[in-house]
């Protein structure tokens, strides 16, 4: 194993471990170019972020993160959308389940 692909692991791995130190919730949304399913998926994020403690970040496929994150769940569609370091969906965003989990975690 070369020197070059620990350093590189430890990163992926800080990509998309949650940090609860804020006390809100990670979500992590990896958004493909004209992709109208992402930019659904970031307005209900937005909406539920209304009610519910979300830190929502979007990054792009191409971007390191977003390969990054490709590399470690290998989603079938865009968005993929990795709830406190799990993956919760890719494709359409299921709001009713996303719903329900979220309260179940707050």
């Amino acid at each position: 194993m070369s020197s070059h692909r620990a350093p590189t692991l430890l990163w992926m791995r800080s990509v998309i471990t949650p940090s609860r130190e804020t006390g809100s919730i990670d979500v992590v949304v990896v958004r493909s170019p004209a992709c109208h399913l992402c930019e659904d998926a970031i307005e209900a994020l937005d909406e539920i972020g209304t009610t519910f403690p979300l830190d929502v970040r979007v990054v792009e496929i191409d971007s390191e993160d977003g390969r990054a994150i490709l590399a470690r769940y290998r989603p079938a569609l865009s968005p993929t959308v990795v709830i406190d370091g799990r993956l919760f969906s890719s494709g359409r965003l299921p709001r009713k389940k996303l719903q329900r989990m979220l309260e179940r975690m707050n």
